[in-house]
């Protein structure tokens, strides 16, 4: 068993979209070399607008795509560009159907700079389809839309929700209102509720399964079938055997969670995607002609070239040779510092109060490494026990004059100046790291009396900051600490909101 990946990774460097998107389509099949599986497709190009310069387009090439696109004419190159830049569609051509893997731009309603970016994204995509249609193929389109077509896929619908032009475009699209699409899944379970592939993660709407169903799987075109009568079929009714969304592999699954109380985003590490996978299984496809992998595939970037074998390969992190030989020489390198270390001490080091030695333990335990090392108590005057006894040995033992028991004699006998000097030092850490605490202890203390308690569950809330620009960036809030979910339920958030009081101040202790 083999797999072909192909893949398209955000070019943008705008802020906050560097690598933020991209799309990938596994195709999983018996050989990549000389096969006549559909899984394997014949042709691939990433992006949809035919000017990447790695696209390969297999219907409209990127020299005469602006001539041949018909409702292009108003956007330039760079437009076309900035709308493939952001690695959201990956095209593979498997013979009998084109397979669109696409993510679609999400858009805040007071964003009107992405509204009109997706506007495009969807406008050009859809001539594509056009194009490709016109021509007699097959079209399968499978990703993360960020369109809830209708009121019954998402959780909190209101009276005005599918006037959204963005779920207007996408039902404009379906079969049922004239277009030439299938939406697989809900025409294959039109009356199921609550059946959301997505949840908030900022308020655990997955706990009470309240979410929506953007992700998708919508398909077009005639069937395979030949010398029959072929009124009343099409792909969908003659190929598409079934389609579910995968629940069982949602991140919060009854029994998961502690209890239904939800102390928020990165309080909880929870494992996966904040999406629920949808899988269309397909029947009576025939084979193809042979043909071998197209070379847009993974398989041939030179980075995973000769290595990549398997799908697990492809996902499991692998140590190169460069990075072995780097940890070998950075182990052999600090194999010989340590050496080098003990060779100065004992030969530079005639007594147990050398300066350079004090420098160099001053550096090895000046850094806090971590908050919890910020309360121990400090281990230097280990360090320099130990480092004396090393010392008074290798003195004893490179000494040239008088005898080994007159020298372990003294080191016994004689009182050791640094060590009472490592004493008192250990002993204001002490006082230092439980002060500390103290503080500590005295903020935390502060921090949990002016928390307000929500009025739904009489709990303590949770505090969360404003991240969105504009005069309330910054500001701190109280939220109920319920996970957010249908109103009828009396366990989910109740919906308790308190700006946190930016005037007050702390207590004198």
């Amino acid at each position: 068993m083999d797999t072909s990946p192909f893949f398209s990774c955000t070019r943008s460097v705008e802020k906050g979209r560097t690598g933020y998107s991209g799309v990938v389509t596994f195709c999983k099949v018996q050989s990549a070399f000389s096969s006549n599986e559909v899984a394997l497709p014949l042709d691939a190009e990433e992006g949809f607008t035919g000017v990447l310069e790695n696209s390969r387009g297999f219907e409209i090439r990127k020299h005469d795509f602006l001539a041949r696109a018909e409702g292009l004419e108003g956007f330039d190159r760079d437009e076309l560009l900035k709308i493939d830049s952001e690695g959201r569609c990956i095209i593979t051509d498997h013979g009998h159907f084109v397979l669109f893997n696409i993510y679609g731009p999400r858009a805040a309603c007071d964003d009107a700079e992405r509204i009109e970016f997706k506007l495009s994204f969807y406008k050009i995509l859809q001539k594509r389809w056009e194009t490709l249609m016109l021509k007699g193929r097959r079209i399968i389109v499978v990703g993360d839309f960020n369109i809830a077509p209708s009121s019954i896929d998402r959780c909190d619908a209101g009276p005005d929700f599918e006037n959204n032009e963005f779920r207007s475009w996408f039902r404009s699209l379906l079969v049922e209102s004239g277009g030439l699409f299938f939406d697989v899944f809900r025409a294959k379970h039109p009356e199921r509720t609550e059946a959301y592939t997505c949840w908030s993660t900022n308020t655990g709407g997955e706990i009470f399964n309240f979410g929506s169903r953007i992700d998708h799987i919508i398909a077009a075109g005639s069937c395979l079938h030949e010398n029959i009568d072929l009124e009343g079929h099409n792909f969908f009714s003659c190929h598409v055997k079934d389609c579910d969304i995968l629940t069982q592999f949602k991140r919060c699954e009854p029994g998961t969670m502690p209890s239904y109380r939800w102390k928020g985003g990165k309080n909880i590490k929870m494992e996966g995607s904040d999406h629920a996978p949808v899988f269309m299984s397909l029947k009576d496809i025939p084979e193809i002609h042979p043909h071998n992998t197209p070379s847009l595939s993974t398989r041939y970037c030179p980075q995973v070239r000769g290595c990549q074998q398997t799908l697990v390969s492809m996902l499991s992190r692998r140590q190169s040779t460069e990075e072995i030989k780097v940890n070998e020489q950075s182990v052999t390198s600090l194999e010989e510092e340590i050496k080098v270390q003990n060779h100065e001490l004992c030969i530079k080091s005639p007594n147990l109060h050398s300066t350079e030695m004090k420098k160099k333990l001053k550096k090895s335990h000046s850094s806090q490494l971590s908050l919890k090392s910020f309360f121990q108590s400090s281990t230097a005057n280990k360090g320099v026990k130990s480092w004396n006894a090393g010392l008074s040995l290798n003195h004893t033992s490179n000494s040239v004059e008088g005898s080994e028991t007159e020298v372990l004699k003294s080191s016994r006998s004689e009182p050791d100046e640094s060590l009472c000097e490592s004493d008192a030092c250990n002993s204001s850490q002490t006082d230092k790291s439980q002060s500390a605490q103290l503080e500590w202890q005295r903020i935390q203390q502060f921090m949990q009396s002016s928390i307000p308690v929500c009025k739904g569950h009489g709990e303590k809330c949770v505090s969360r900051v404003v991240k969105k620009a504009g005069p309330t960036f910054g500001r701190r809030f109280y939220v109920c600490a319920h996970a957010e979910g249908p109103s009828s339920n009396p366990e989910a958030n109740c919906g308790y909101f308190k700006w946190a009081d930016s005037r007050s101040k702390r207590k004198q202790g």
